[in-house]
């Protein structure tokens, strides 16, 4: 499956982005989708994930702020972030069929990443 994000910029901390990942392929609702995000300097971490059942995960340093989402009939998947704050300045990537291991979560060997959308949180 190939994916798209698109919806980041640059908001005011406070403010709110909605982030969304458009996906190719017949195989989207069977899969588990979700976001990483990589801060300047740092390794990129999970955000969230949403399963093929829409059971959501979420990172707790955006629990509360954030919500993922996904419309399986537009093949996409969306990240709605409210309450921003600096530190969420990022590269946000999105990507397709997650597994959780432990308490840590991966894409699968034959998953697939989206190119990343750059979000930006002015004080």
């Amino acid at each position: 499956v190939q994916l798209q994000a698109s919806g980041g910029g640059l908001v005011q901390a406070g403010g709110s982005l909605r982030l969304s990942c458009a996906a190719s392929g017949q195989m989207f609702s069977r899969y588990t989708m979700g976001w990483f995000r990589q801060a300047p300097g740092k390794e990129r971490e999970f955000v969230g994930a949403i399963s093929y059942s829409d059971t959501s995960y979420h990172t707790d340093s955006v629990k509360g702020r954030f919500t993922i989402s996904r419309d399986n009939a537009k093949n996409t998947v969306y990240l709605q972030m409210n309450s921003l704050k600096v530190d969420d300045t990022a590269v946000y990537y999105c990507a397709a069929d997650l597994v959780k291991f432990g308490s840590r979560w991966y894409v699968r060997d034959h998953g697939s990443w989206g190119q990343g959308t750059l979000v930006t949180v002015s004080s």
